[in-house]
């Protein structure tokens, strides 16, 4: 089974360095998602049908919200791997009057010297479970380094409203209703309804202007406040699976690992936070 070796929870978001021997399912994340290869064999990360290594030589950028699958390439090996989850009002708070944000360019992205020096230095931090604020300025710095990577020769990118922006009240009313329910299962019929639309029409308009299924959408929503309680609560598994609609803790736990590859038990084990 893939494990997480430290974890660090903070204001940008987490940072982790996994070990990952399994595919991992189709996801998304709120945050946007750099992938680092630290030793082991390569894995690809599949975006839109199309693979991206990391490894050795190149990383991997994934845009908030953007669907992704992970693929290590010798499972009986795995993959050693940094990886960021980057909040966009964190790392656009760091950019004033930047309009591109968190939108990678490149979905793979070369490894220059200064980002392997700074990803060097993050596994140091990581590794060591450092709770200082210093790991804040290395992880925009790396952050920014790579979507100054992923951008190079590139067209200038699209304005972030127009990349992102969900402009259909009912979609956003839906997403209301999604983000309100995550502690019992939810019935996407009765959301379609509550949102004034049929289901087909609601699961059509809901990805094109999400980029994701709404059930996919609030499996992610469960998944991002199962690790906010895990690190920064001291509430029981059980009790984290019964606050987000699990009957028990062995159902909860085979979502999180389904969804994760690791169980909360580890998760929560290996986590920190830094405030």
């Amino acid at each position: 089974m893939s494990k997480a070796v430290s974890i660090i929870h903070g204001p940008f978001g987490r940072v982790v360095l996994y070990h990952i021997d399994r595919t991992l399912i189709a996801h998304a994340h709120r945050e946007g998602h750099l992938l680092f290869h630290v030793s082991g064999a390569n894995s690809r990360v599949r975006i839109k049908d199309k693979d991206h290594i990391v490894g050795p030589t190149t990383g991997v950028a994934v845009n908030p919200w953007e669907v992704h699958t992970y693929i290590p390439e010798v499972p009986a090996v795995g993959q050693y791997a940094l990886v960021l989850y980057i909040r966009e009002p964190w790392f656009t708070g760091h950019r004033p009057g930047a309009y591109d944000a968190l939108n990678f360019g490149r979905r793979e992205f070369r490894i220059t010297p200064e980002i392997a020096l700074l990803v060097k230095h993050v596994v140091g931090k990581v590794l060591s479970g450092s709770e200082d604020e210093t790991i804040e300025a290395m992880l925009y710095e790396l952050a920014e380094a790579c979507r100054y990577s992923s951008h190079l020769h590139l067209p200038q990118p699209q304005p972030l409203e127009l990349r992102l922006g969900v402009n259909d009240f009912r979609v956003r009313k839906s997403i209301r209703l999604l983000s309100d329910c995550l502690d019992a299962d939810i019935d996407m019929s009765q959301v379609a309804s509550e949102a004034g639309l049929s289901r087909p029409h609601f699961f059509k308009l809901f990805h094109s202007q999400v980029g994701l299924p709404p059930k996919l959408f609030w499996n992610t929503m469960r998944i991002e406040r199962a690790f906010v309680d895990l690190v920064q609560s001291e509430k029981k598994i059980a009790d984290i699976g019964f606050d987000l609609g699990f009957s028990s803790q062995s159902s909860f736990s085979r979502f999180f690992c389904l969804n994760t590859g690791m169980a909360p038990t580890d998760y929560r084990r290996v986590g920190h936070l830094v405030h």
